[in-house]
């Protein structure tokens, strides 16, 4: 369980950053989303800031697991939020959301099966 979670995790982390990356340099594709959704796009950063802090608050999960259950949990709720943002517009191109979301609760649940909850 423990290679699965880490596994998990990493590739979770890996993608976030790359995600943050894209809101940091403002790319087409993301404020393409941004503009789809009527989300500002002085927002890109501050969004990007989020995932740079938990892309960041899940490997620091490796050393002190309540951050890491802590940025899962944080993650589960700002992609709840983005599929909210898809489903207020009507936008149903929220693959990329809902991939997110999928992967944040998979972290979730198997740190708190690997460190239970404390």
């Amino acid at each position: 369980m423990l290679a699965v979670y880490a596994v998990v995790t990493v590739l979770t982390a890996a993608a976030l950053g790359y995600g943050a990356y894209l809101d940091f340099v403002g790319h087409e594709s993301i404020a393409a989303i941004a503009d789809r959704l009527s989300v500002p796009r002085s927002w890109m950063v501050p969004l990007g800031a989020c995932l740079a802090a938990g892309s960041s608050g899940l490997l620091a999960g490796f050393a002190v697991p309540l951050i890491g259950t802590a940025a899962a949990a944080g993650l589960v709720l700002y992609f709840l939020g983005a599929v909210g943002a898809h489903l207020r517009v009507g936008d149903r191109k929220l693959g990329g959301a809902v991939g997110f979301l999928a992967l944040s609760v998979a972290v979730l649940v198997l740190g708190v099966a690997v460190h239970g909850v404390h």
